[in-house]
């Protein structure tokens, strides 16, 4: 009775009313924890977190294919590249390269601006506008950068002086690829004409393959990869399973690659969106694989599995420019074209006594420009004011450009370095191996070398 007489009486009443007040007044104060910005800019965040991850874990896949298509006595110096092209990729890319590649909207539809160093937090005001973190988006971006530089280093392997490779790659991952990048991505003039470059085809893979060629031509070859009349002599891998791994760890890598390029996850229609583009990639890649099978398989009368793993990689990069907005079937007919070019491009190379020791320009370059023209062959998204012929010659246009700047500037630089005795090893210290000449250390206690033909005699390889 004590207690319901204090329930029914004024003052109790008047407590409560002022508590449901202040309740009231501190929910509506306050936002709402749920709202859909929120989520979106959550969701967007993680996934593209991960995919970083994944591209990020493409390193480890190109460090495995390089190591098991060269030779034992190089394998900790490629490792240490790899290693190197992230490493001083990441810092450069901090301090310069993604100021350059992003340097916002006052440099739209221009050649080049710089937006500052540094990444900008925005753990107070978080960026709803935009859709996703600051800082997800910089390790993203830092990845690709470093797929870019990695590229070139199985086009050099066995011959080139660290000091050099560490002068090429932050210049690469610094300057070079961000200055292009920036006209597609960073929405520069390239992107102004209606340029289509999804994840990269040409942005990040072929600007690594002319990169890659031009420090291929300037180096020369391997000392008894051509013999003295011209003929090839093929050395062999050291390890294909490191090299089938690698290929199997690349594939999985790019699906952060390009789903990732997304970039906007949360919401029906880009989950599609992003799972569709995973699947025009796996079909790609997949028929690129089993095309170069069959070439090689007719040409040399047994099927090659090393050129089966680099048209596998020939389909995932001629797919990256363009698989948003091809059909499955469009997917399929560019990873068989893929699958032709980087086995033609393999002989060619050969023919033309140029040593890209793991196809590095055949799979990247090569068909890095075919991604490309793809795109404005096969893709369904056409600017508007374009029709279909003036979209491939956009297309045209735009890949000509950056695999030019790419191919003359590194070119232009491994030649400087050249001239300045600073980019090839002595003949004697590639003959012994780069592991133990650059570092002092092999990558194997025990290895059983093979031998090349040099000036009469033999020489371990």
């Amino acid at each position: 009775m004590f207690v319901l007489a204090t329930l029914v009486s004024g003052s109790a009443f008047a407590i409560d009313e002022a508590a449901v007040e202040a309740a009231a007044e501190a929910t509506e104060a306050a936002p709402e924890y749920y709202e859909k910005a929120e989520i979106d800019y959550t969701i967007n965040t993680l996934v593209m977190f991960l995919c970083a991850i994944l591209v990020l874990f493409m390193q480890a896949g190109f460090a495995m294919v390089e190591v098991g298509l060269n030779a034992a006595k190089n394998a900790c110096n490629i490792l240490f590249k790899n290693l190197m092209d992230l490493s001083v990729g990441v810092l450069l890319f901090l301090l310069v390269g993604y100021g350059l590649m992003y340097p916002g909207g006052d440099y739209e539809g221009k050649w080049f601006g710089f937006g500052g160093s540094f990444v900008s937090r925005d753990a107070d005001t978080p960026a709803l506008d935009t859709g996703w973190s600051n800082s997800a988006d910089f390790f993203f971006q830092a990845a690709f950068a470093a797929t870019a530089a990695t590229i070139v280093s199985g086009a050099v392997a066995g011959r080139m002086k660290f000091t050099a490779y560490l002068i090429y790659s932050a210049i690469l991952t610094g300057l070079i690829y961000p200055i292009s990048g920036m006209w597609k991505w960073g929405g520069g003039a390239l992107a102004a004409e209606g340029f289509a470059d999804f994840a990269g085809s040409v942005v990040v893979h072929a600007v690594g393959g002319f990169a890659g060629l031009a420090g291929a031509i300037v180096l020369g070859a391997r000392i008894g990869r051509f013999s003295k009349d011209g003929k090839s002599q093929p050395m062999l891998p050291h390890s294909m399973p490191l090299a089938a791994l690698g290929v199997m760890i690349l594939w999985v890598g790019w699906y952060g690659f390009n789903p990732g390029s997304q970039l906007t996850y949360s919401g029906a229609a880009n989950a599609e969106a992003t799972t569709y583009i995973a699947l025009t990639t796996t079909l790609s890649g997949a028929v690129g694989a089993v095309v170069a099978m069959i070439l090689s398989w007719a040409s040399f009368k047994k099927p090659d599995l090393s050129m089966a793993l680099n048209g596998a990689l020939a389909g995932l990069v001629g797919i990256t420019a363009n698989c948003d907005q091809v059909s499955q079937v469009s997917a399929i007919i560019i990873g068989a074209v893929s699958g032709v070019l980087v086995f033609a491009a393999i002989i060619a190379l050969d023919k033309l006594k140029i040593d890209d020791p793991v196809g590095a320009f055949p799979v990247h370059g090569v068909c890095g420009i075919w991604g490309g023209l793809a795109t404005g062959i096969f893709g369904t998204s056409i600017p508007e004011g374009l029709d279909r012929v003036g979209y491939i010659m956009v297309q045209l246009k735009a890949t000509v450009i950056i695999c030019s700047w790419a191919f003359v500037t590194m070119f232009a630089l491994f030649y400087i370095l050249k001239s300045l005795n600073m980019l090839r090893v002595p003949a004697e210290e590639e003959i012994e191996g780069l592991d133990v000449v650059e570092h002092g250390m092999p990558a194997y206690s025990t290895a059983s070398p093979s031998t090349a033909t040099l000036a009469g005699g033999t020489v371990p390889v």
